[in-house]
C-alpha cells in the first residue's frame, strides 16, 4: 500500500463573523474543497499550507492561527493501487481587505467565501464538516479573545 501526506487549510476572515474559502475542483465538478496539497520532501506542515494557499489562489498575506490543527484519513484507489492518504489541517486567517484578491490556478474552476451554513451546505463528507464545525468553535473563541484583550 501507498502512503501520501498532505497539508491544507480552513482559510477565512473575519467580519463579525467567519467567511470560509472554498475551491470548487474542475476535476469533480460538484465537489467543493478547501486548499490542500501534498507535502514535499524536507518540507514543514506550514510550509505546504502557505505553499498550496499560495499556489492555489494566490494569497500571500496569510496567518496561521496556532492550537487548530485537524487530521482527516482515507483510502482511495489510483490506476489499481490502494492508498492510504493523510491530510492534516491548519487553521488559516487573512486581512477582510484581501478577501478580493483570490486568483485560482488551473485545479479549480470556483471559488466562493461563504458563512459557516453555506460552506457547511456545500461540503461533502463527513469528515469535512465535522473540520469545518470544531474551525468554526475556535475561530469564534479566538476572536472573542482578542477582542477582549
Amino acid at each position: 500500500m501507498e502512503y501520501q501526506k498532505s497539508a491544507g487549510a480552513v482559510v477565512y476572515y473575519w467580519n463579525e463573523k467567519p467567511y470560509f474559502l472554498l475551491l470548487r475542483n474542475t476535476l469533480k465538478t460538484t465537489y467543493w474543497e478547501f486548499t490542500k496539497g501534498i507535502i514535499e520532501k524536507d518540507e514543514e506542515i506550514e510550509g505546504t499550507v502557505k505553499r498550496e494557499i499560495e499556489e492555489e489562489t494566490d494569497l500571500k498575506n496569510v496567518e496561521i492561527i496556532s492550537g487548530f490543527k485537524h487530521k482527516l484519513e482515507w483510502f482511495f484507489k489510483f490506476k489499481g493501487r490502494l492508498i492510504k492518504k493523510e491530510a492534516v489541517y491548519l487553521l488559516v486567517k487573512i486581512p477582510e481587505e484581501d478577501k478580493d484578491k483570490v486568483r485560482i490556478n488551473y485545479e479549480h474552476e470556483f471559488f466562493s467565501w461563504w458563512d459557516f451554513e453555506k460552506a457547511l451546505e456545500n461540503l461533502k463528507g463527513k469528515n469535512n464538516k465535522e473540520m469545518l464545525t470544531r474551525a468554526e468553535k475556535f475561530i469564534k473563541e479566538y476572536e472573542k479573545q482578542k477582542k477582549l484583550s
